[in-house]
């Protein structure tokens, strides 16, 4: 998977958002209207192949009356596509300290 492929996190978070609209019994278009989105956008989202903003999550989690943080609640650095050199700032910080000695 590449850094441009939807990624395992956009997936999760459209399969929640999905499951919080069916609960509430709304439409895709009711949703994105009631968030001011484009409904086509909104739909990506759901799909797991959009990826909405900050200001998007809040809004949608805020409409539908949820914690936003419900919708990345678990997700982590294995959930997004890998790049070139992925480190945590920890082993960032060990391997420059062990360069500088």
């Amino acid at each position: 998977m590449s850094a441009s492929d939807p990624s395992n996190a956009s997936r999760i978070v459209g399969e929640r958002l999905k499951a919080a609209r069916l609960d509430l019994g709304v439409s895709q278009m009711d949703l994105a209207y009631l968030a001011g989105m484009n409904v086509a956008n909104y739909g990506k989202i759901e799909r797991g192949i959009g990826n909405p903003t900050l200001d998007s999550l809040v809004r949608l989690a805020g409409v539908m009356g949820i914690d936003p943080g419900s919708l990345i609640a678990g997700l982590g650095l294995a959930d997004l596509p890998t790049i070139k050199a992925s480190y945590t700032v920890a082993e960032f910080l060990r391997e420059k300290q062990r360069n500088a000695n």
